[in-house]
């Protein structure tokens, strides 16, 4: 399945906000502020950025934060 840039970074903010609210630390950046950093990356970069593999296949991925 395809996915657009987009949907890539909304799923990453989504899992960034799950993981900073299980375990935030005070230098952890804002969403707004990961979703600018991810805004500037290619969707290669955003995929790798996903930590996908052939155990958590990136469909799976976004069926969580997507």
């Amino acid at each position: 399945m395809n996915y657009s840039k987009a949907q890539l970074i909304d799923a990453l903010v989504a899992e960034w906000e799950y993981l900073c609210h299980d375990c935030p630390e005070d230098d952890d950046m804002t969403p707004e502020e990961y979703r600018e950093e991810l805004i500037n990356m290619s969707l290669k970069e955003l995929i790798e950025e996903t930590s996908t593999d052939e155990h958590f296949t990136l469909e799976e991925y976004m069926n969580t934060y997507g």
